[in-house]
């Protein structure tokens, strides 16, 4: 498949910029320009070749080809079928079910979203590396955005800088909610005695949740929860922490009585599509072993 490349139309505005003067204005960052530099790129304005000091003219036609990605040679493609909600030149929007990992670990070295990402990308020639930008945890269901090349992963990854990719969760969890809804402030950070487990401690990082009981049971409820941060295990760790633990959440002792993973599933996800210019909303329907709770 051809190299991924964007052109604009210089207008009026924009004349008398220069190259790089302008695509400073596109979030184009130095490190992409140094790579377009040294690594295979190029930057033309009408067809010939420049250089990043040139004066923009109105009316030029700017394209930049960026350099050609290679996938980690440590990252094999797996043929693993993927539920794509969404597809377009530049993200890719999927369904990952319960029980597999976002990227490999050391005791899950195969079988990833990645892996399988990889693998599709093999099959529709894609050569590119995978750029995860929404990562769930391992027993967590839902929808994940994918960026398809390293420009839209950055422009994307300033976006969740300022809290501007939203996603909506579903959760079960353990015990009787005395509010309706709330929001948990808590900094969190890796436990001392584990590489895994997290905890509400002061020298954590900063992170808040919100929450909506949707329904209220004997002895669980059933919660809506969006996050303002995203930091590692956050919604299990934030309702460990108030005592609601999710059901099946045995790391942080939620009850196994009902269901054997962690209760919790990404249910929507919105963001602004930075080729398009229009925001999208995804929407993904609860796996059958949360919907029979």
């Amino acid at each position: 498949m051809t190299a991924f490349f964007l052109q604009w139309e210089i207008d009026q505005q924009n004349a008398m910029k220069t190259i790089k003067e302008f695509l400073q204005t596109q979030h184009v960052s130095r490190r992409a320009l140094t790579a377009i530099k040294f690594s295979g790129g190029s930057i033309c304005v009408n067809g010939i070749e420049q250089n990043v000091r040139y004066q923009l003219q109105a009316s030029d036609i700017l394209t930049i080809v960026f350099p050609p990605e290679n996938p980690s040679n440590k990252l094999a493609g797996e043929n693993i079928p993927l539920v794509i909600k969404y597809e377009d030149r530049d993200v890719l929007v999927v369904d990952k079910p319960a029980g597999m990992n976002t990227i490999p670990s050391r005791e899950h070295p195969s079988g990833s979203l990645a892996n399988a990402i990889i693998g599709y990308y093999e099959q529709i020639a894609l050569q590119r590396a995978v750029h995860i930008v929404t990562r769930l945890d391992r027993q967590t269901s839902g929808l994940v955005l994918i960026a398809k090349h390293r420009y839209a992963h950055h422009l994307f990854s300033e976006m969740q800088k300022q809290q501007k990719i939203e996603r909506i969760y579903e959760a079960f969890a353990k015990g009787v909610c005395k509010e309706k809804e709330g929001f948990i402030e808590l900094p969190i950070g890796r436990k001392c005695d584990s590489i895994i487990e997290r905890e509400v401690r002061s020298d954590g990082q900063y992170a808040a949740t919100h929450y909506r009981v949707i329904s209220q049971y004997a002895d669980f409820c059933h919660l809506q929860l969006r996050l303002e941060t995203g930091r590692t295990h956050q919604i299990r760790v934030h309702l460990s922490h108030i005592g609601h633990p999710l059901l099946g959440d045995e790391l942080y002792d939620g009850p196994l009585d009902q269901i054997k993973r962690q209760a919790l599933h990404c249910k929507e996800l919105r963001f602004y599509h930075p080729f398009l210019h229009k925001h999208l909303t995804f929407c993904s329907a609860l796996p059958a072993d949360l919907s029979h709770i």
